[in-house]
């Protein structure tokens, strides 16, 4: 309704500056002096007036010296009637140049009709407008149903990307490369029987690179990528997502070969009936239809569909039957020899010093995702600029690890000199137990300053990855962890609340290692059974497969666990208590230290 009052007012403004326009060409530039015919009759005979021009009955004259006048004569008798009954000399008269002028068809015309054609003329405007909102809300409408997938063409050379452009995930690649031969060599496979597979599955934790993975995919075999979101498919009317699934597959099929990738598709493939709508829930409907077009393709089609989730649990089981998504390819967080190769593309096009390490960035970035990585360099460079430098050196490089992992510095932040103590005496007291406890991860870094929610923090890192830890690892990283409420209750017979993180990540793992792990006197065996319940959507809860004499049981080993991580770090840190206040000191002076400098502080130990 805005829209249509916004054009009509603009009809109306412009169908006004056209009529000024043309009263203003037609106006004339200097208004004649208006006179009677008395006084015409009296320059008539005294030879002043040039040429008289008559209009209707309205009189224009000229004077021999150029000035002009105007007059109206009587409408029931000619001029020259009207003039000698006003006493003009005729001789004189037979001297001027009267001319009678007649109404153009145009000026006829307009006073004669656009008074009766202007309201004509506006009111076929407001139906015109009327009509073609009319018709935009019906073109809307109708392309509501319409896929709003993304078509990315292979002869784009500027956006294609191939497994050149993707590091790591050297197995991921390799089960791609056959979907790579089916859709560039369909008969090669037909011709033997083989079907095309329908569906690809994508598993791994958030930016582990499945989008950049599918994109691969697609411009190493030169095919149309259709990408859309899982969410996209999702209205509040029920059919539209339905409708776009067939409108995605439809466009699909008309530029086979192809790839529909469906990023995030548990938004849409979800366990059905897990809400109050039944087989009408839009969601429910959205993923029949997709689970039929994937059906309805024919053994010729060279069309595949890769869908990317990091929640595979919670995905309908039709979804994953053999004939829909059958090749699951699973693409974990890079290793070491990854994280460096991700590390020197996203290193491109930025200027190094020498100094920069690459395989150290890569060691001290353990569980780093791709797109943390990419976070990583990005926030050097933009962390460079700020410093007016020209070249990224390894001090941002390193600063930003620590900024994606705890957050920005807050150097800022106002701590007084007891609650620095107080800091300094936590961190140290991590530091002393991690450097002696070897299978504890070795410290790269110790600080006391302030960075998120963090007052201070010790760095460890493992000098390689792991993907199994042992009991005796668990046992010294709860020391570890205990290491700084151990430190400040011996220095100032106290403890703070700096310490509540620390304490429920010990007893997290404690508890783990208890009912995950099997590593307690309670033998072999597991504790609770963590499940999903469907009630209005999916909810975790932990089913207790055990009697309440062995929660009790699991609570007393938690407790010995801690308990003995706590003797652990108390040991340590009362038998190396001279070296704590040297790091301790070092801290407060320096308020951070790295690596090389730590280890010297704790060498004579």
């Amino acid at each position: 309704m805005e829209k249509l009052i916004k054009n009509i007012t603009y009809v109306v403004l412009a169908f006004l500056v056209i009529s000024g326009i043309f009263i203003l060409y037609n106006a004339p530039t200097q208004k004649p002096q208006e006179i009677n015919l008395s006084e015409i009759v009296n320059e008539i005979n005294d030879e002043k007036v040039k040429q008289i021009a008559i209009e209707n009955n309205k009189l224009n004259i000229e004077l021999n010296d150029g000035s002009k006048q105007e007059a109206n004569k009587e409408s029931e008798s000619s001029l020259t009637e009207s003039l000698k009954n006003y006493g003009v000399d005729a001789e004189k008269l037979k001297k001027v140049k009267v001319e009678v002028k007649g109404e153009s068809a145009f000026g006829f015309w307009m006073s004669a009709i656009l008074p009766f054609l202007l309201p004509f003329v506006l009111i076929a405007a407001f139906i015109w407008f009327m009509m073609r909102q009319a018709q935009r809300g019906n073109s809307q409408a109708l392309s509501f149903g319409l896929s709003k997938a993304r078509m990315i063409d292979p002869k784009d050379k500027r956006k294609r990307i191939t497994f050149n452009d993707v590091a790591g995930a050297k197995e991921a690649k390799e089960e791609l490369r056959e979907v790579v031969e089916f859709l560039k060599h369909p008969k090669k496979f037909l011709s033997i029987g083989a079907k095309i597979p329908k569906g690809v599955l994508l598993l791994g934790s958030p930016g582990t690179g499945k989008t950049l993975m599918a994109k691969a995919v697609a411009g190493e075999a030169g095919v149309p990528f259709f990408n859309i979101s899982g969410s996209e498919f999702v209205e509040m009317f029920v059919g539209v997502g339905a409708s776009r699934v067939r409108d995605l597959f439809k466009q699909a099929k008309k530029s086979a070969p192809a790839i529909v990738f469906i990023d995030e598709i548990d938004a849409v493939g979800r366990h059905r009936g897990a809400g109050l709508g039944g087989g009408h829930d839009e969601r429910e409907q959205t993923l029949n239809q997709i689970l039929v077009e994937m059906d309805g393709f024919e053994s010729e089609t060279s069309v595949i569909v890769i869908a990317a989730t990091n929640r595979p649990d919670v995905l309908d089981p039709a979804l994953l039957r053999p004939g829909r998504f059958d090749r699951r390819v699973v693409l974990d967080l890079p290793d070491i020899n990854e994280r460096e190769a991700i590390l020197k593309i996203h290193i491109k096009g930025k200027p190094l010093n020498q100094d920069v390490n690459i395989r150290t960035l890569a060691e001290r970035t353990p569980g780093f995702s791709g797109a943390d990585l990419a976070n990583l360099v990005n926030e050097a460079a933009i962390l460079a600029a700020r410093r007016g430098k020209k070249i990224v050196d390894m001090q941002e490089l390193a600063e930003s690890i620590e900024k994606v992992i705890l957050g920005p510095e807050r150097r800022s932040k106002a701590i007084n000199q007891e609650e620095k103590n107080i800091i300094a005496y936590h961190e140290a007291g991590h530091a002393l137990v991690a450097s002696n406890l070897k299978n504890a991860d070795p410290v790269h870094k110790v600080s006391i300053i302030s960075r998120g929610q963090a007052g201070g923090y010790t760095l460890a890192v493992p000098t390689e990855d792991k993907r199994l830890h042992s009991c005796a690892y668990f046992l010294d990283e709860l020391a570890v962890l205990l290491g700084g409420y151990a430190s400040e209750k011996i220095q100032f017979n106290d403890v703070t609340t700096g310490a509540s993180n620390d304490l429920e990540r010990a007893t997290h793992m404690a508890r783990e290692m208890i009912t995950r792990y099997g590593m307690s006197n309670l033998g072999p065996r597991t504790f609770g059974k963590k499940e999903e319940l469907i009630f209005l959507g999916k909810e975790i809860s932990e089913e207790k497969n055990y009697s309440e004499h062995t929660a009790e049981e699991i609570d007393r080993e938690v407790t010995r666990f801690i308990k003995e991580a706590y003797e652990t770090s108390e040991r340590i840190i009362k038998e190396k208590s001279e070296i704590l206040k040297k790091i301790v000191e070092t801290l407060l002076q320096k308020e951070t230290i790295e690596r090389d400098e730590f280890n010297s502080l704790v060498k004579p130990c």
